[in-house]
């Protein structure tokens, strides 16, 4: 297994099973048989709405001698309900107890939103407090202090832009470990990559395979460069997928309750793409973003697209 050394002296294996979608009543097995297989990198968030069922695998995994808790990377996420200062600290740990866990490896601002508490989904436009009312430094500042008193090692981002990490490193002087993004062919986030290299914040791909279901959408799956490289290496699509984003030094957390995916996606990390391959794939003339965050920009919203991704 390849690692990302962080500052804080922990690392990060480079491939991890993400949760999102997980059912409860399936998850809980899900972490059981990756950790035997041999995950140590588990990615959770608050919305989710599984963490406790995960909490439970967790624990008795440790219980079970399967695994110490001191091998396993586990990041959450902050829901965008939980913005305010004093929100910050008490949300980490209703996470924090779910999981049944006394610290977090990694915890992120989900995005660069703020909700209303109160707010039903789908989100009405009046459903959102603007970033002048809960500015982003006031989440990050209060994630800061929650770090500091040692219930979280690394602190980070998800969907942030380049620009929206600059602004909060300038406000704040507190740069993100890391900033979790969707990432895959379709959308290499090439200048997001070159940014984050060069300040040292590490990336973590989600929805490295694409999100499938979603009528109109084109298919990662069906991509005659993407075909004809798995091909080349006797390997799945999906699997050339997580090796590509391995390839670029990005962690990468693919889900699935499958049994026989998860191995399959693990075995990921022995598929060692060449730069020929790297090329090819640098090649696909497709750009589509699947999770767009429309759920977000109702009609009178103050978040709109062009503003969420600037």
């Amino acid at each position: 297994m390849k690692y990302l050394n962080f500052s804080s002296d922990s690392k990060m294996p480079i491939l991890g099973l993400g949760t999102w979608q997980s059912e409860k009543g399936e998850v809980y097995q899900a972490i059981r048989t990756a950790i035997n297989i041999g995950y140590r990198h588990f990615d959770c968030a608050a919305v989710y709405g599984n963490e406790k069922e995960i909490g439970q695998a967790l624990k008795d995994a440790f219980d079970a001698g399967d695994v110490q808790r001191s091998d396993l990377w586990i990041t959450s996420k902050l829901w965008n309900t939980a913005h305010k200062k004093g929100q910050v600290k008490p949300a980490l740990e209703k996470s924090l107890s779910k999981l049944k866990l006394d610290y977090l490896d990694l915890y992120l601002m989900h995005w660069p939103i703020a909700i209303k508490e109160d707010a039903p989904f789908p989100f009405p436009a009046d459903g959102f407090y603007t970033l002048e009312e809960i500015p982003l430094e006031e989440t990050w500042n209060a994630m800061h202090d929650c770090h500091k008193a040692g219930l979280i090692k690394n602190i980070g981002v998800a969907n942030f832009s380049v620009k929206k990490i600059k602004k909060l490193i300038a406000a704040t002087g507190i740069k993100p470990s890391a900033n979790q993004v969707e990432m895959h062919p379709f959308l290499p986030q090439k200048d997001l990559v070159d940014f984050a290299q060069k300040e040292n914040i590490y990336l973590t791909a989600y929805s490295p395979l694409g999100s499938g279901g979603r009528p109109g959408a084109p298919d990662l799956f069906s991509n005659e460069i993407l075909t004809t490289v798995a091909k080349k290496h006797n390997c799945t699509v999906a699997q050339t997928l997580i090796a590509w984003s391995i390839k670029r030094g990005i962690s990468v957390i693919p889900k699935s309750v499958n049994p026989k995916r998860l191995e399959e996606n693990f075995n990921s990390i022995n598929i060692n793409l060449d730069e020929a391959d790297m090329g090819q794939i640098d090649h696909i003339n497709i750009a589509h973003r699947f999770i767009d965050g429309t759920f977000f920009t109702p009609e009178g919203s103050p978040y709109t697209l062009e503003n969420l991704w600037d």
